[in-house]
């Protein structure tokens, strides 16, 4: 095991190889998250864990008022301050070492816990402390069964679909998440899983995607077949994704 500290604010520097947030990232799986996880939102308030800068942290305002962030990385936790204000809470924290002031009705993880040393034990923090009675905690991970990786395997690129790059290394993944792994891991902090699926049927890669939409040759149209293609084939989406409520 290694047990070399952790540079939080290290890990999302980009290089030439890998980026740590692309623009599909953002201007596209962000917007089909909160469509896939809107139906099974309580009421109440939300605890965003992992918000680096607060992009995704910004899209859930219109729905929530009382938002809580936990963020590691100080210098991300500082600009999403700047960009937020007062209008959420952030605790710049690890999750392991994270002291909270109480239990939520909404819990959010996206792309996080493939960075986790310890991800079970996070996971079961979050159903024994966190979740509040009749909580949700929405789950979403990138998809090592993504067609994207799979052609990337073909192509020699990368080993198996379940590989960790040296440059996803280096952004700090520890593992590739398919949807029997991720269901795997949840169950066993003890967490109750209600719904399963896949966010957008994705065939390139994300340099690719960003390169094609500076262009006109993708409409919205599209990328809402996409989407629906993804509720179809879920296996075959960008990213997965878990509704868990409470357990033993």
């Amino acid at each position: 095991m290694n047990t070399k500290p952790r540079d939080y604010d290290r890990e999302f520097d980009d290089d030439a190889g890998r980026l740590y947030h692309y623009g599909f990232d953002l201007d596209v799986m962000h917007p089909y998250m909160i469509r896939s996880f809107a139906p099974f939102f309580n009421a109440g308030s939300l605890l965003e864990l992992g918000s680096f800068k607060g992009d995704f942290t910004n899209r859930l305002l219109d729905r929530f008022r009382d938002i809580t962030c936990v963020e590691a990385s100080a210098t991300a936790s500082e600009e999403a301050r700047s960009r937020l204000g007062d209008k959420v809470r952030i605790i710049n924290a690890t999750f392991e070492q994270a002291a909270l002031p109480g239990r939520y009705d909404n819990i959010v993880m996206t792309h996080v816990l493939e960075h986790l040393d310890d991800p079970v034990a996070v996971l079961r923090r979050i159903n024994e402390e966190w979740l509040a009675e009749g909580g949700r905690f929405f789950l979403a991970c990138p998809n090592a069964h993504a067609p994207s990786r799979q052609i990337a395997v073909k192509m020699g690129l990368i080993t198996h679909n379940a590989a960790v790059t040296p440059a996803e290394a280096k952004h700090g993944h520890h593992r590739t998440y398919a949807l029997d792994t991720l269901e795997q891991d949840a169950v066993a902090a003890g967490l109750r899983v209600v719904h399963r699926s896949g966010i957008f049927f994705k065939a390139l890669a994300n340099f690719q995607w960003d390169r094609l939409l500076q262009t006109d040759i993708v409409s919205r149209e599209y990328l809402d077949g996409c989407y629906a293609l993804g509720q179809q084939y879920p296996d075959l989406c960008s990213s997965i994704f878990l509704v868990c409520e409470g357990g033993r």
